[in-house]
């Protein structure tokens, strides 16, 4: 089914043509002035100069070849040359009829389904996740199920940090702590043990207290440096120590992301990669692009049109030590071999801007990635608080992400228990629910390149631009829909009618921009699109809501058509909503 506006145009480049003109003329849009039209069209004012002719005429002319339109009701020529357009209702309700009909409301797959991996998360292995880890997570879950929604295969991966100094650290401390384990026997030949000998908690407890006393202790550092290059270079117990602290942690980080309904396919850390990093960089010696330059390893990627110093990449440091640079060039060649995207997006805030123009220089200049694939970087903004400073903890620290999450759940459930008779069981249920989407409708609701204020009270309210509120809208709609059900009407037979009211017309209209909205949001990366349209959605529902006696209208066929076009709400609504990360209970 083709998008809206694109059969609109059609049907206007008809009338340009019959008058005489040319048909790529009549573009149609979304009217800036809704007060005055639905839709408008500005041709005559290019084709003005084209044909030597005042716009209102050309205008006029166009206009005159509508009045016999199936597609438009009105359209009116204004000076100095638009056409002010409203749309038929019998046609509106053929198009809603078509879209309640076909699978994703018909929207159109792709000409060409692309394969992209999505680079998110972020985590490093051995620490808790913190509220900075809440944009990576979210934003990156909700552009991958975006853009598998509209017909693309996405893989996202986790791309864990288990490879630099903090495993140094982490097992420095386990070597202070267990100096007799045998890990640290340099000698020993036999099986390591198959149970890790830490829990997630003792790592989260060594691993600041190791990084702290490196900032204060030389030595410890030297040391700290020195396990993470055995570590680095495969040393046997190093390798096997680090790869029992990054099994521990995993199991820890999804339980973490399953509570933000996040899942990766692909649990693969920068450590994953260590056997290509020889391969890759005698590649790039062969190729002629590395070079040393005070003793590093480095590829220049300086262009001729640059206007700043642009540092080349480093590839290994001088005592031949691997940097993120070289797995994240190292990645992206092992994406290559194994799973040939059209597309890498990384998410990473947005002070990363320099580092990621050098990785996609190095990783084109060097040929790691075909001409035609796609390396993007999808920079995003800070949480803060009320301060506008990064958001933290009431004594001043960097608050764990499961603990904004608990106190969030908490704010809802205090919420949901106000005024409304449930079991406390249910309770917690909803609550839960709602927190969620409260959360994540809060960050998603903004560009993500911009920064945020974490706003609990406002966060949870059930009025505004909230995933609450968006919540129970669409509760609100099922609960119509079950007592119309519960009076012996057949929700599925129900057929929609013509629009009988201004604000009725407006929510089918709405509905009618979903498939051009979805594929705006994926193509643009932009989640806020998917926000700002079911806010749009649920405000026009709950205007129309407020105005019809939907269930004492004593016309069956129009009650029949209002709930036929409720369903539809709560059907792209529960699309939306699911794209996004969310769904929406029973009741609330």
């Amino acid at each position: 089914m083709k998008k809206l506006l694109d059969l609109l145009t059609e049907e206007m480049g008809k009338a340009f043509e019959a008058a005489g003109y040319d048909g790529a003329l009549g573009k149609v849009g979304l009217s800036n002035r809704p007060d005055l039209c639905e839709f408008q069209c500005n041709g005559a004012m290019a084709g003005a100069k084209q044909y030597h002719k005042a716009p209102i005429m050309i205008a006029n002319d166009v206009a005159a070849k509508l009045t016999e339109s199936k597609v438009f009701q009105e359209a009116v020529a204004v000076a100095p040359g638009f056409l002010n357009l409203k749309l038929h209702k019998s046609y509106l309700k053929e198009l809603l009829d078509t879209m309640s009909g076909e699978e994703k409301f018909g929207l159109e797959a792709p000409a060409k389904a692309k394969r992209i991996m999505i680079d998110y998360g972020g985590a490093n292995v051995a620490k808790p996740l913190h509220v900075g880890h809440l944009r990576s997570a979210v934003i990156g879950e909700s552009v991958k199920r975006i853009n598998r929604y509209v017909g693309h295969e996405v893989i996202g991966d986790a791309h864990l940090g288990d490879w630099g100094l903090q495993m140094g650290l982490v097992i420095v401390g386990l070597k202070e702590r267990y100096p007799d384990w045998v890990y640290f026997d340099e000698s020993y030949q036999g099986e390591y043990p198959e149970e890790a000998p830490f829990t997630i908690s003792e790592l989260e407890e060594i691993y600041p207290a190791s990084s702290i006393r490196s900032k204060e202790d030389a030595e410890y550092k030297a040391k700290a440096m020195e396990a993470t290059f055995k570590f680095q270079q495969g040393v046997r117990g190093y390798w096997a120590l680090g790869k029992k602290i990054r099994e521990v942690s995993i199991v820890d980080l999804k339980k973490n992301y399953s509570a933000l309904n996040v899942e990766f396919e692909l649990w693969n850390g920068e450590s994953s990669i260590k056997d290509l990093i020889p391969e890759m960089v005698q590649y790039m010696k062969d190729g002629g692009w590395a070079y040393i330059s005070d003793g590093a390893l480095v590829v220049d990627v300086k262009e001729e049109t640059d206007t700043k110093e642009m540092p080349p990449c480093m590839i290994l440091k001088s005592d031949g030590a691997s940097l993120y640079n070289t797995t994240d060039l190292a990645t992206i060649l092992d994406r290559v071999r194994n799973y040939d995207p059209d597309q890498i997006i990384y998410l990473t805030d947005k002070r990363q801007d320099l580092y990621f123009q050098q990785v996609f220089r190095c990783a084109r200049k060097t040929k790691l990635v075909k001409p035609e694939t796609e390396l993007t970087w999808m920079s995003f903004g800070t949480v803060n608080g009320k301060d506008g400073k990064p958001f933290k903890t009431r004594d001043g620290g960097v608050m764990r992400l499961e603990q904004l999450i608990s106190d969030t759940r908490q704010e809802m459930y205090r919420k949901i228990c106000e005024g409304r008779e449930m079991s406390e069981e249910e309770a917690h249920k909803v609550a839960d629910q709602v927190a969620l989407a409260a959360l994540i409708y809060g960050d998603l609701s903004n560009q993500a390149s911009k920064d945020y204020i974490f706003d609990m009270e406002k966060f949870t309210s059930f009025e505004g631009d909230t995933g609450p509120y968006i919540l129970y809208t669409i509760v609100r709609i099922k609960s119509i829909l079950a007592k119309y059900a519960q009076q012996g009407g057949d929700v599925e037979k129900a057929v929609l009618g013509e629009a009988q009211s201004d604000s009725e017309k407006a929510l089918m209209l709405l509905l009618a921009q979903f498939n051009s909205m979805m594929e705006g949001a994926a193509a643009e990366l932009a989640p806020h699109r998917v926000c700002a349209y079911i806010y749009e959605l649920a405000n026009d529902f709950n205007h129309f809501y407020h105005e019809t006696k939907i269930l004492t209208e004593e016309n069956e066929t129009r009650k029949a058509g209002w709930i036929a076009l409720l369903k539809l709400t709560r059907d792209v609504l529960q699309d939306c909503i699911s794209v996004l990360g969310f769904d929406a209970p029973e009741k609330m």
